[in-house]
């Protein structure tokens, strides 16, 4: 866990789910100059741990991971669970369109597929925090 933050703003809790450690490196590093109190994952067992205890503000979750919980599962039981108000960004690269739908039905915020622009991603989720 790695708590970053001014003084006077509140953390936003991030919950980072991937099973690629470089993922988690660059996304944790997008989001190191901002008020974010940031969680790791490597797949969707370790997410729901992390979600039940921590109730993160955000996940950037990865579809396609190791194990037998993938990532529209974790989706799926944090928007049917008294967690739904958490936003979920999926970052995937699944990038067809049946996949996209299937995203929205487990109740994804954003789908974003990779590559991907890491400031880009910074500012979606700079504006999510202020809706």
């Amino acid at each position: 866990m790695e708590i970053i933050a001014n003084e006077d703003q509140q953390l936003t809790t991030l919950l980072i789910v991937d099973d690629i450690a470089e993922m988690r490196k660059l996304l944790r590093l997008t989001f190191s100059d901002g008020n974010y109190q940031i969680f790791e994952a490597p797949n969707g067992k370790e997410a729901l741990k992390i979600i039940l205890e921590e109730k993160p503000d955000i996940i950037l979750l990865d579809i396609m991971m190791p194990g037998d919980i993938d990532g529209l599962a974790v989706c799926d039981f944090v928007k049917s669970s008294t967690l739904k108000n958490c936003r979920v960004i999926l970052l995937t690269a699944k990038g067809q369109k049946k996949d996209f739908q299937k995203g929205l039905e487990a109740g994804a915020d954003i789908y974003i597929t990779k590559p991907f622009s890491p400031i880009a991603l910074l500012e979606r989720v700079e504006n999510m925090k202020r809706q």
